[in-house]
C-alpha cells in the first residue's frame, strides 16, 4: 500500500449484494461477502466486473493486507489518514501513493479489524474511449494495468474514500453470458518494501491485462 487519506466514511452498508440492486441486464455478484477475509475476498474478486460511473470493466488483479502484517497502512494502528481501513466492510478506501496515483481498495473483515483488498489491474471493455481520454493512451491493454493507472482510468480521488460499493457510482456486477470463473492464480505481493514474499497477489491466469506477468 502508498500513502492513506482521511477519513470521509459514510454509513454502514449491507454485507452482500442482492439481485435487487443490479443495473438492467446484469445481476450483482451475490457471493462477495466483504466481512470474509481480505485473502478470501482478494480470490472471488477476480473475473468480477467492477464499474464507475459505467466505466471499469472485469477484475484480474488484486493484493489482499491485513493489519498483522507490515506492508498494511493499519500496522501501526489507527490514525486520522487510514481510519476508513477500520470498516464498516463493503467501502471504498482511497490513497493516494507516492503523491501521485489515486488507488482504489475494498475494505473487508468487521469493523475495527482493517483488512483491505488493493484493485490492482482491470480487463477496460466499458466505456473505452472515456478512459483512453482520462489516461492519454490508446492501448487497452495499458489503460489499466496498475493500481495507479486504474485509480485514473476510473477517475478515483479522494471523494470516493468510503463510499459504499452497493451504491451508485459503483456497480459490482455478474453479467449473465460472461464466461465460466477464471483460473486464478497467486504470489508474491509487488511494489512494496515490507513483507514482500507473502502470496497475497491474485490473478486471473494467462490474463495480459495484469501490471505484471505471474512467475
Amino acid at each position: 500500500m502508498g500513502q492513506p487519506t482521511a477519513d470521509t466514511r459514510t454509513s454502514a452498508h449491507p454485507r452482500t449484494y442482492h439481485p435487487a440492486m443490479a443495473t438492467p441486464g446484469a445481476l450483482i455478484h451475490a457471493e462477495i461477502d466483504f466481512a470474509a477475509p481480505s485473502l478470501d475476498v482478494a480470490r472471488r474478486l477476480i473475473g468480477v466486473t467492477l464499474l464507475v460511473d459505467g466505466v471499469g470493466r472485469r477484475i484480474v488483479e488484486t493484493e489482499a493486507y491485513d493489519p498483522e502484517e507490515p506492508a498494511s497502512h493499519a500496522y501501526n494502528g489507527r490514525t486520522e489518514r487510514n481510519a476508513t481501513l477500520f470498516g464498516p466492510p463493503g467501502c471504498a478506501y482511497v490513497y493516494r501513493s507516492y503523491g501521485i496515483h489515486w488507488c482504489l481498495n475494498f475494505v473487508c473483515r468487521e469493523t475495527g479489524h482493517a483488512s483491505g483488498v488493493l484493485i490492482r489491474a482491470l480487463e477496460p471493455t466499458h466505456a473505452l474511449d472515456r478512459m483512453r481520454e482520462r489516461r492519454g493512451l490508446a492501448d487497452a491493454r495499458l489503460l489499466c494495468a496498475g493500481p495507479g493507472r486504474v485509480g485514473q482510468a476510473l477517475a478515483i480521488d479522494r471523494s470516493f474514500d468510503g463510499m459504499r460499493l452497493d451504491v451508485a457510482p459503483f456497480a459490482l456486477l455478474a453479467a449473465p453470458h460472461d464466461p465460466p470463473r477464471p483460473d486464478v492464480v497467486e504470489g508474491p505481493r509487488i511494489g512494496i518494501s515490507k513483507a514482500v514474499d507473502m502470496p497475497w497477489r491474485f490473478g486471473e491466469r494467462n490474463s495480459r491485462f495484469l501490471s505484471k506477468p505471474f512467475a
